[in-house]
Order: C-alpha cells, then structure tokens, then sequence
C-alpha cells in the first residue's frame, strides 16, 4: 500500500512540475537570443530541448554524487535493463520531445497539446501488447474521460495554419509514438530490478543530451547558437526550468516503477491542466469556464485509472 501511495503522489506531481516547466519553457523560447533571427526562430526547439536534457543530467549527476549512485550508474549502464533505458530516452527526449516542440511551432500549443495527450492511451496499448499489463473497465473508461477532456480543452480551431496543419499533426502523433513508448520501454527495462528510477533517469538524460549534442545541434547547424544561448542570461533560466523539469521526470519514473506505465501517464496528463493553471498565476492569463469543466473531468478520468 505503501508503494502504491508513492506511486500515485508521484504520478500527480509529475504532471504539477511538468505543466511548471512547459510554463517556463514557453517564456524562454520567446526570449532572446531565440528571437533574434529567423534561423534563431527555427532552430529555437531543437536546441531549446538540448539544453533542457543537458542541464537536466547535469543536475541529476549531482543527484547521483550526493546520493552515491554513481557506480550504480555505471554498471546498470552495462547490463540489460540499462541498454533498454538508452532505447528509451531516443523515444522520449530527441523524438517525444523535439516533435512536441515542432508541432506547437507549425500548429501552435493547444491543438499540440490535444493530440500529445493521447499518448497514455497509446501506451495502455503498447503495455498491454508488451508488458502483459490489462486495464479493467473503470481504468479505461478514466482513460477515455481524461484524454476526452484534454483534447476539448485543447482545440481551438483558429490557432491552427492550415498550411502547416497536416505537417504539425504529424509530428505531434510522432510525440506521442515517443512519449508512449518511452515509458512502456522504461518499465519493462525496469522490471529485472537492476536498474533504479533516478538511476534509469540519469541514463535517460545523458544519453538524450549525448544524442541532441553529438549528431542533432552540428547537423542542424546550431552548435554556435547553443553556445550563444549557453553564454546568455536566459541560460539561467534554463537552469531553473530543466530542475523543475528533472524533479518532473524523477517523480514520473518512480510512479512508472511503483504502480506501472498505464496509471503513471494517467496521473502524468494533468500537466495541461497545471500549465494553464501556472500560465494564469505567473502570465495573468485568465481561466474560462470550459477549463474549469474540463479539469473537473480530468482530474475524475485520473483518479479512475489510478484506483484500484
């Protein structure tokens, strides 16, 4: 019961510091210096996502020093557990998260977030499929009213270039293809025991930040904006940002680990709800009645999956 409460209280803070950090992540992209030129503009995601992982493993090897799981960390890198975590974290970082931030870019944030939130659905799927793991009836009627609710809270027609619109769809359903594997991957290389959730998430974010710095940033041609970017004033915040959105993962990969992949995302997708809520408190935006309807039924769709 124990674990199970973990579980459950980690699953909601994940997606509380998540919709934090996606807050924090829409100011900087808004910023100089990724405002200053139209290939600072395209380029703006891509490396706004490398740093985002490279502060995150850097804050997580600090993690790992004080908590002296260093060499477990390098041995769970070499057994199996810890290859399938290295798989994991391609889904999750260079293509769950890339894509997310390209598809708000060409279909803007909303409608993004409307499609990506279907990825717990997807990964019920791909549980089941993989992991043997069955959802009773309520679980997935909870699915159903949450993954509902977010996409009418979402959508919102006149954000959407139709020029650009089949091109952004694409790219958000190749997030959610990420996200949704990510954390089945992650659980099944988790199950053997041999690798721990900050352990798993210090591998995650290395290899992720690995893959953005030595094969995405040069191919791009963003090496000499990341350094710009590194040396500005915004690279504090990217600090800040990547620690609230470290203590995102570590409680999402425990909630994995403690009551699996299906109730983790479950509890994970009240992010968009938390976004708006941060969006209201620290832009001054202001909450409409259909965001109180659907965070009621997202919150009840939630609660529903993680229930036994």
């Amino acid at each position: 019961m124990a674990n199970k409460n973990i579980g459950l209280f980690s699953g909601v803070m994940s997606g509380a510091l998540w919709g934090l950090d996606t807050v924090l992540t829409g100011i900087i992209l808004s910023s100089n210096p990724f405002i200053e030129t139209p290939k600072a503009i395209l380029l703006a995601p891509f490396i706004s996502a490398f740093l985002h992982d490279m502060f995150s493993s850097l804050w997580m090897l600090l993690y790992m020093m004080a908590t002296k799981q260093v060499k477990q960390v390098i041995k769970a890198l070499k057994t199996r557990s810890g290859k399938y975590i290295c798989i994991a974290a391609l889904f999750g970082g260079p293509i769950g998260m890339a894509t997310y931030l390209l598809a708000i870019k060409y279909i803007g944030a909303g409608y993004t977030a409307s499609i990506s939130a279907i990825y717990p659905a997807v990964g019920a799927l791909w549980a089941y499929m993989i992991l043997k793991e069955k959802l009773s009836k309520r679980a997935f009627l909870g699915l159903v009213i949450s993954i509902t609710s977010v996409m009418i809270l979402g959508y919102a027609p006149e954000r959407i270039q139709n020029s650009n619109f089949l091109l952004g769809f694409v790219l958000a359903l190749f997030c959610v293809l990420g996200w949704s594997l990510e954390s089945v991957i992650c659980a099944y290389g988790m199950k053997a025991d041999e690798v721990g959730p900050t352990q798993a998430l210090q591998i995650r974010q290395l290899v992720s930040a690995l893959f953005y710095g030595s094969i995405i940033i040069p191919i791009i041609g963003g090496v000499g904006l990341s350094a710009n970017v590194i040396t500005s004033n915004v690279s504090i915040l990217i600090c800040i940002t990547s620690l609230v959105g470290t203590s995102s993962y570590i409680f999402y990969y425990t909630a994995i680990d403690s009551i699996g992949p299906v109730k983790a995302t479950g509890l994970n997708i009240t992010y968009c709800i938390w976004a708006i809520i941060f969006d209201t408190v620290i832009l001054g935006n202001g909450i409409t009645l259909k965001l109180i309807l659907c965070s009621i039924l997202i919150i009840i769709g939630s609660i529903m999956v993680s229930k036994n």
